[in-house]
């Protein structure tokens, strides 16, 4: 496949994460927003190539906790790793290491690393 690094923002992988206020303990409601803009210019940098990162609450529990779009269009699971299989990557392997690096980041947030 013929693409050129960094791909214009809607080519792009669109990931939206939504993290749960309870993940920051029992008053994380009053801490979600500003979590979440710490967390969004963290990971800004991870693979900024092919993936447009959006973290936001998860105050809606029937959302899903992960979305894949690219070009205004909802991916399933598989098409999200067919996308990231061109870079060479796994989604399985991918969703770990981000659950990994937003726990260091909950720490962190938390004055706990």
């Amino acid at each position: 496949m013929d693409f050129e690094l960094p791909l214009p923002l809607y080519k792009k992988l669109t990931v939206t994460f939504r993290v749960e206020p309870g993940c920051l303990g029992p008053d994380g409601i009053d801490h979600i927003e500003g979590f979440c803009k710490h967390a969004k210019k963290a990971v800004a940098g991870l693979d900024s190539d092919f993936i447009r990162w959006v973290i936001v609450p998860r105050y809606d529990k029937s959302m899903a906790e992960t979305e894949y779009k690219t070009n205004g269009k909802l991916l399933n699971y598989d098409q999200a790793e067919l996308y990231l299989q061109v870079f060479n990557k796994e989604l399985e392997d991918f969703e770990e290491h981000l659950q990994e690096r937003l726990s260091e980041l909950i720490d962190e947030y938390l004055g706990r690393a």
